[in-house]
């Protein structure tokens, strides 16, 4: 699969990659914007996951592959467009965890394809990760921040 050294690069990036995700969607979370920690901690994810990716096919023809992932990256922020809902009466907005975890899973996808399979893997466990555990930390810190309101956190994952 890889070596510790392979192994543990992988992990540092990805986990960076999720605490960057973390932070960032956490401050859009209290701020009351709709992507939140899992949306945000899901795109940083899956673009690490991509970044790795192509700097992997640095001895093929990096151009060809690159143009490869491109395409995919643009097509899947088209497909990840058709799932996002607003509710006009609400003002709420679904499906943006659905979308960012559509994109992210594509890129593991790609991540198989390329043989990546320790890359793949690793970053499946830390997309799981944020969407078993985004969900009750964004209530948890609700909670110690008093709030209260339906509009201001969603129940359900997306």
């Amino acid at each position: 699969m890889c070596d510790w050294t392979v192994c543990s690069t992988i992990v540092l990036r990805l986990a960076l990659a999720l605490l960057v995700g973390t932070i960032l969607g956490l401050n859009r979370w209290m701020h009351h914007k709709s992507a939140g920690i899992r949306t945000h901690s899901l795109v940083a994810i899956g673009s690490a996951c991509a970044v790795m990716l192509i700097s992997d096919f640095v001895q093929d023809d990096a151009q060809a592959v690159s143009r490869v992932l491109q395409g995919l990256i643009t097509g899947l922020g088209f497909l990840g467009a058709g799932v996002i809902i607003r509710e006009q009466h609400a003002q709420k907005v679904h499906g943006l965890t659905t979308a960012a975890s559509l994109w992210a899973t594509a890129l593991i996808g790609a991540a198989f394809g390329a043989g990546q399979f320790a890359l793949g893997l690793l970053t499946l466990g830390a997309i799981l990760l944020t969407l078993v555990l985004g969900g009750p930390l964004e209530r948890l810190i609700a909670r110690l921040n008093g709030v209260k309101r339906s509009s201001e956190i969603s129940g359900d994952p997306d």
